[in-house]
């Protein structure tokens, strides 16, 4: 009896042991599914880092290629080309017709500088050997229908005493070029006074404007040798009113005065700053000093026949600058030419025995 209640306590003992033992096995369980859950996550959160660490790089790899394919376009759109032989050929067959251009048209100047001139003057004075005292021009614009008016009811002659001017060796024309868009408005316009004043030159080759301005001179004086044999050759502004008497009488007494370039002699400061009135864009060809060289004031100079027959001759290579009387200036300081300084000739808005005198 003993022995049976020994072994009902050990049993009994075993099955509490037993029972203990499951509760922990369910406890581990429980925590090695929570431990696996957090790993889970873990993976799951370090994916998505490695996902957008690798989405960004694709991303900054993109926008790389675009700049280095936009870089490399601009280089090779600024490389420069290799010419062929070909290419290099047409370039210098144009340098070579450029060349022979320019020689043929300084030939053709100084053919008619000899006297191979055909029928293109249209007036009798230089074909028929008669000599003149002067050429006056008068430059004018398409804009300045008033002024010449004034001009005409004030000291310029006109009609029947114009020709008688002409007659006695005094030769007097508004100095005119043809308008950008040849045979407009403005070239018909000129065309109608023309027909009824008869007191132009027109520059056939000279593009009427403010900008060509410089190239005007060269122009005129070739136009003027051309059509009249005279002594000298004057340039008149339409800003001044002239004392045509006075004028006359200077230039008589300068008849014997070879390669004589006369005016109101001046120099002056080279204007550096652009959009400054009198800017000279080649400013720096003048010196640290800044300074132009001696030259005739612009209203009003008067060159020699021999003087304008230069500027006639070499017209096709005379450098202009931004100022018609420096560019003028510049012609004649290669020249022997005879500076004259006149200060009757120095036009102002008042003065006794002045020439000229502004009126605008």
């Amino acid at each position: 009896m003993e022995t049976s209640l020994q072994v009902t306590a050990a049993m009994g003992k075993a099955e509490r042991r037993g029972g203990g033992g499951g509760h922990r096995s369910k406890s581990s369980s429980s925590s090695s599914s929570s431990s696996s859950s957090r790993s889970s996550l873990l993976l799951a959160f370090m994916s998505c880092l490695a996902w957008l660490y690798v989405a960004g790089r694709l991303w900054q790899d993109a926008e790389n290629r675009v700049v280095l394919t936009n870089l490399l376009s601009r280089t090779l759109d600024q490389r420069p080309k290799v010419s062929t032989v070909d290419d290099k050929l047409k370039m210098l067959g144009c340098k070579d017709l450029e060349r022979r251009i320019a020689e043929a048209e300084m030939d053709l100047t100084l053919a008619k500088s000899q006297g191979y001139l055909g029928n293109q003057s249209k007036h009798s004075g230089a074909s028929s050997g008669k000599k003149f005292l002067a050429v006056i021009g008068i430059y004018t614009g398409f804009g300045s229908h008033l002024k010449r008016n004034m001009f005409r009811g004030s000291w310029m002659p006109t009609g029947d005493k114009l020709r008688k001017f002409e007659e006695e060796g005094v030769i007097i024309r508004f100095v005119i070029g043809r308008s950008p868009n040849r045979g407009d408005s403005l070239d018909r316009g000129i065309d109608k006074e023309i027909q009824r004043t008869q007191d132009f030159l027109i520059l056939e080759g000279h593009e009427e404007a403010e900008e060509e301005l410089p190239k005007k001179a060269k122009f005129f004086f070739s136009t003027a040798v051309q059509n009249w044999d005279a002594e000298f050759y004057v340039k008149v502004d339409d800003g001044i009113k002239l004392d045509l008497d006075g004028l006359i009488e200077l230039l008589r007494k300068r008849r014997d005065q070879q390669d004589a370039y006369i005016g109101c002699m001046k120099s002056g400061e080279v204007i550096a700053e652009e959009g400054k009135q009198w800017y000279e864009p080649e400013w720096w060809k003048f010196g640290d000093q800044k300074s132009y060289f001696r030259h005739a004031a612009g209203p009003l100079l008067i060159l020699s026949r021999s003087l304008a027959h230069y500027i006639f001759v070499n017209s096709v290579s005379l450098k202009t600058y931004a100022h018609d009387d420096i560019s003028i200036g510049s012609w004649m300081i290669g020249l022997q030419a005879t500076y004259i300084d006149d200060s009757h000739l120095c036009c102002s808005s008042s003065g006794q025995d002045k020439i000229c005198s502004t009126v605008w």
